[in-house]
């Protein structure tokens, strides 16, 4: 990304994929009956999406009591400590529980899960097995917006998928769990509501990434979150935590499987919400501003995912400018992290300004100063509005 979407995909891994791939068989010789004789193809990494788990494509073989058995699998695991990785702790377990819970509970379409591996043994980390759904999602890399099938896909096929979309989120948030059934996806940070933890997270988070290099921007638009943090959000919901459509497979413009689960949390709906729009935003301002291309513009804009989601919950989203720029400063501290660990893989030197790390820099200043929302005065966008002045 020439500012981060026009450079080659950075590096995930620095694992050996053969040594991985012998020991993934001798583990399934483990998992199957005996005899099974399990085989499984040379292993493959996604090339246009994700760089956190590390993420594996392979086709597996056995002798089952029926006959030769076979599955397209896709293996998550957590990246080796050495490769720096983009987050200090990946909770498999978690992501495989809350995959379970949602599959259980609703009819999102999350991958079938296979096997859950907690224990760091087999391979050198804690890993878990899923069959591979069919599908193609929105490319990060090269930016959807920049050339991809939902670029050329037409207006009505492209609303098509944008309303699938939502609807998929409207689904996740509807579903029915106790405090009980959810306590794993709580975090544990100081606060006194979900939101005041999530911010204390985000912020935690921050701090480690950036390896005590501040970024001047990223403190400026963490102190506006903490004066205007909103104290009354709606009841809490499953937050998916990485909702945007790149996360999602797709098969004639419907959602075939909802991926990448690793910052799912108990949370307000408008983490969620706001995340998809900013998302959209960040690329389309890649093909507008850094690209000199159209774009998708007429994808994801706010007023109609906001409007179709009261349409189909009853709840109107709140202080939604709040929760963009938590979306916008969120994607930045991911982002300067991922800049540090393209330093780590000699694929880019550090800028001596650090503000220079995050690529849509000037999509948060605007929202700090207020003219990011042209239809608002500066300053009006902050916690203490009404649900109604808030959202588009």
């Amino acid at each position: 990304m020439a500012d981060s979407a026009a450079v080659p995909r950075p590096q995930v891994s620095n694992r050996d994929l053969a040594e991985v791939h012998d020991r993934l068989v001798a583990w399934l010789a483990g998992r199957l009956p005996a005899g099974a004789d399990p085989r499984i193809s040379e292993l493959s990494v996604p090339a246009t999406n994700g760089m956190s788990s590390e993420t594996l494509l392979l086709d597996a073989s056995w002798s089952g009591e029926d006959g030769p058995q076979t599955e397209s699998c896709v293996v998550r695991m957590c990246p080796a400590p050495e490769a720096k990785p983009v987050f200090p702790a990946y909770d498999l377990d978690k992501q495989y529980r809350v995959m379970a819970l949602v599959g259980e509970r609703s009819g999102v379409p999350v991958p079938h899960l296979l096997w859950n591996e907690p224990d760091e043994g087999p391979l050198g980390a804690p890993f878990f097995v899923m069959r591979r759904a069919a599908g193609s999602a929105p490319p990060d890399v090269m930016p959807y917006t920049i050339d991809s099938w939902l670029l050329k896909a037409s207006p009505a096929e492209r609303r098509r998928l944008q309303e699938a979309s939502v609807a998929v989120v409207a689904d996740i948030h509807r579903i029915t769990a106790t405090p009980d059934e959810t306590a794993f996806l709580a975090l544990d940070r100081p606060g006194d509501t979900a939101l005041q933890r999530h911010l204390a997270d985000l912020e935690a988070f921050y701090v480690w990434g950036t390896e005590g290099r501040r970024v001047p921007l990223l403190d400026r638009a963490f102190a506006w979150l903490r004066e205007y943090l909103p104290d009354d959000t709606a009841p809490d919901v499953i937050s998916w935590g990485d909702a945007r459509i790149g996360n999602i497979l797709y098969v004639d413009f419907t959602p075939t499987a909802v991926l990448d689960w690793e910052m799912a949390a108990v949370g307000p709906r408008e983490l969620d919400l706001a995340w998809m729009v900013f998302i959209h935003d960040f690329f389309q301002d890649i093909a507008v501003r850094h690209g000199g291309l159209p774009g998708i513009p007429d994808l994801l804009r706010r007023e109609d995912v906001y409007a179709q989601y009261e349409r189909l919950t009853g709840h109107t989203p709140a202080h939604t400018r709040y929760f963009e720029v938590y979306a916008a400063v969120r994607h930045g501290a991911v982002m300067a992290r991922i800049a540090h660990r393209q330093v780590f893989f000699g694929e880019r030197t550090m800028p001596e300004n650090p503000d220079e790390t995050i690529p849509h820099r000037a999509l948060i200043e605007r929202m700090l100063d207020g003219t990011y929302w042209d239809d608002l005065p500066i300053g009006s966008a902050v916690p203490g509005a009404t649900a109604e002045a808030t959202t588009e």
